[in-house]
């Protein structure tokens, strides 16, 4: 795994994204040069086709990223993998008609780009049975072991076993206690703590993962020290799990591992960088989006009767109350204070022009105005409703961490899963926000922002 932005990506997946670029250079190189012959070189240095060609390239890129291309179920997924990336050079082909129409100078001919498309497309969709090939092949992926049957190591099993990208072969568990030998997650049992280091050795494993729940006087100190030093790479499951995943395991979490993990620090400077991230985000986004805020204003002034900007009461840091702005998207006294439920797919509390705004996210504009006045960050934890989060205080653990930050219009937990209903559905979400509290930095804010703008262009995950 390769760590940018404090979020980790496979290698694997890292290796395919830069063959794809490679192609598309490769595709619209092989063109001009069968087109041109021996002139290929003077479309090079006099009309900066090399230029043409990396703007391509990185439209082409981020085209496929939108498209959920580097998305494990799909690299995972053939049939949806092809239609994926015929979706892909379509959009591929529209931003590069807008763009050619803005900006001339950055236009490759006609001739050159569309049979370059039909090359991209053969090569790509032979990289992509390429890249599915090498996953299924167990001599190509790294033989590891997980040493203890604790309540993490079905989550740890499930999640490797689903990721064919992360290169990780595992072959089985070794069981803590003599009574637990039924299985996790499909995987077998390969015998007991006591014995481990051989089972290592014959089975040249290279990678062992730590999922004990009761390490005290269990952990084989000096076995592990050994294998270690041998070669072996010894994880610990939780930190496996945060790695694979980008969220933190409540399942298997500790008081100690927060308090001398190296996250779950703010200090004085990255409070003044997040004032100055939201201030500056939100003014421009602000006076990016002003025209549309009036036009979503008047459409709600005429269609229904009622307030246009929704107020309700939210939890932020330390538990301060504040009050949230919204466009109204419901009916004038669909949720009374006290009463708010949950908004649901069809929910016939929505107006038409609510229903709109809501899908594409729109109706959460006027929360600028909150991250302006200091209630909130452009980037953090999602504030609840006080009813909400008194729940999760009482029922999840760990959930006063989330508290430690100001919220933010955007998220971690918000661009990863969809809308939160349940309790269920809020521990999960604490897990990616202890994520991102732990790893807290401007990279980071930036990959979520990115990752915002996909969900609102794509309309995904509104209610």
């Amino acid at each position: 795994m390769v760590r940018l932005f404090k979020v980790y990506f496979p290698v694997r997946t890292l290796v395919l994204a830069f063959s794809e670029a490679l192609l598309i250079v490769a595709s619209m190189a092989t063109v001009i040069f069968a087109k041109l012959g021996s002139d290929a070189g003077s479309l090079f240095v006099y009309e900066k086709a090399y230029t043409k060609i990396a703007i391509l390239t990185a439209v082409g890129i981020l085209c496929m990223y939108y498209n959920d291309l580097y998305d494990s179920l799909v690299l995972s997924n053939w049939r949806e993998a092809m239609a994926r990336l015929i979706q892909a050079l379509g959009a591929l082909c529209l931003v590069m008609a807008f763009l050619y129409y803005a900006y001339p100078s950055s236009r490759l001919e006609q001739d050159i780009l569309l049979p370059g498309i039909f090359v991209l497309a053969g090569l790509l969709a032979l990289d992509r049975i390429a890249f599915l090939a090498a996953n299924r092949i167990p001599r190509f992926a790294e033989r590891a072991i997980l040493l203890g049957d604790g309540a993490l190591a079905p989550l740890l099993a499930a999640e490797v076993n689903k990721r064919p990208e992360l290169g990780i072969c595992l072959l089985g568990y070794v069981t803590a206690t003599r009574t637990a030998q039924g299985g996790i997650h499909g995987l077998p049992c390969l015998g007991e703590l006591e014995n481990f280091v051989p089972l290592v050795q014959d089975e040249k494993i290279k990678r062992i993962i730590i999922a004990l729940d009761d390490r005290r006087g269990r952990l084989p100190l000096e076995s592990l020290l050994q294998l270690k030093a041998e070669g072996i790479r010894v994880e610990d499951g939780t930190d496996v799990y945060e790695t694979v995943t980008g969220r933190v395991p409540l399942i298997s979490l500790r008081p100690s591992w927060i308090l001398f993990s190296r996250g779950f620090r703010i200090s004085r400077g990255v409070l003044i960088y997040k004032r100055a991230f939201s201030l500056v985000f939100s003014t421009l986004t602000l006076l990016l989006s002003l025209p549309v805020m009036v036009l979503i204003s008047l459409a709600i002034w005429l269609e229904s009767p009622g307030p246009i900007i929704f107020r309700q009461k939210r939890i932020g840091k330390a538990g301060k109350v504040f009050v949230l702005y919204k466009f109204r998207s419901m009916r004038e006294g669909a949720n009374r204070e006290g009463s708010q439920v949950p908004a649901r797919e069809n929910d016939e509390r929505f107006t038409r022009v609510g229903r709109w705004i809501r899908r594409l996210r729109l109706d959460e504009l006027p929360q600028l105005y909150n991250i302006l006045r200091g209630d909130m960050y452009f980037v953090g934890p999602r504030p609840f409703v006080p009813e909400q989060e008194e729940l999760c205080l009482r029922e999840i653990p760990f959930y006063a961490q989330r508290l430690t930050i100001k919220p933010g219009a955007t998220g971690w937990a918000q661009v990863n899963r969809g809308y939160c209903a349940t309790l269920e559905d809020n521990v999960e979400k604490l897990q990616y926000d202890l994520f991102y509290i732990k790893n807290l930095s401007m990279g980071l804010d930036l990959f979520i922002i990115f990752r915002t703008i996909k969900i609102l262009v794509l309309g995904r995950g509104g209610r």
